[in-house]
């Protein structure tokens, strides 16, 4: 299995339209503060799937040489996590997506034109894609009432996705995250911020202890951190590209 950071910026990405905050102008320059919009590829040797498909999506997957996936789970239905479906019209037809109901409907409310095969997925229960096993747990992002969580499993390794959340995690949702191999967390601002539908580093640190992770990266990151290279000196943040394998 390998899990691939395609997009590690917040909604907005870095640099920010307007912006020269010293994240921006490193963006700019073509640092590792230049972050596109979330989304994640996930491969096997069965095929290849996308947690979340970004605004950015054309250009990550041109930049990685792909052009068919067999599979895409949408977390929520916030804009920055599924506009780039879109991308697929005219290369990929029938493309199985897969979700909790009202994400989906939300989301395929949007994208109708693209006629994909839906498979609605409800929290907690496991299933099968590209011979891994998926499974959706409940988080907390307000104001949705409806957010996913992702926990990827292949053999022995454990992946978990956190997706957008708060720290305040269902305890069933706890339990399942336990001991990853990789804990991806939500993490948007540095500490001594705070932002009601996210974490910052500091509590996506706590989240990480608290599950035991062996080895953690932060994503969803605002123009609010330091350039890349200093603020990694402080938290384990991702670029874009980033990948890990197992």
């Amino acid at each position: 299995m390998k899990i691939t950071l395609l997009g590690t910026g917040d909604a907005v990405g870095t640099p920010k339209i307007g912006c020269s905050c010293p994240a921006c102008m490193d963006a700019h320059a073509g640092g590792k503060s230049r972050r596109l919009r979330f989304s994640i590829l996930v491969e096997s040797s069965a095929g290849c799937i996308l947690i979340d498909t970004s605004p950015d999506l054309r250009w990550q997957l041109l930049k990685k040489g792909i052009s068919h996936i067999d599979g895409v789970i949408w977390t929520h239905s916030h804009y920055d996590h599924y506009a780039g479906f879109g991308d697929f019209h005219r290369i990929q037809s029938s493309v199985n997506v897969y979700g909790l109901k009202n994400t989906l409907d939300y989301i395929l409310n949007y994208l109708y034109f693209m006629k994909p095969v839906r498979h609605d997925v409800e929290f907690y229960t496991p299933f099968e894609l590209i011979g891994l096993e998926m499974m959706l747990v409940e988080v907390n992002h307000p104001p949705l009432e409806e957010t996913a969580g992702v926990i990827i499993r292949d053999g022995k390794s454990k992946v978990v996705i956190t997706g957008d959340t708060t720290q305040h995690l269902p305890e069933r949702t706890i339990e399942l995250m336990m001991e990853p191999d990789l804990l991806v967390a939500d993490a948007i601002i540095p500490p001594r911020r705070s932002i009601i539908k996210h974490m910052n580093s500091q509590e996506a640190m706590e989240l990480a202890s608290l599950l035991n992770a062996k080895n953690v990266v932060l994503t969803h990151l605002s123009h609010n951190f330091p350039p890349h290279d200093e603020a990694v000196k402080q938290w384990p943040l991702g670029y874009d590209g980033m990948d890990f394998e197992f």
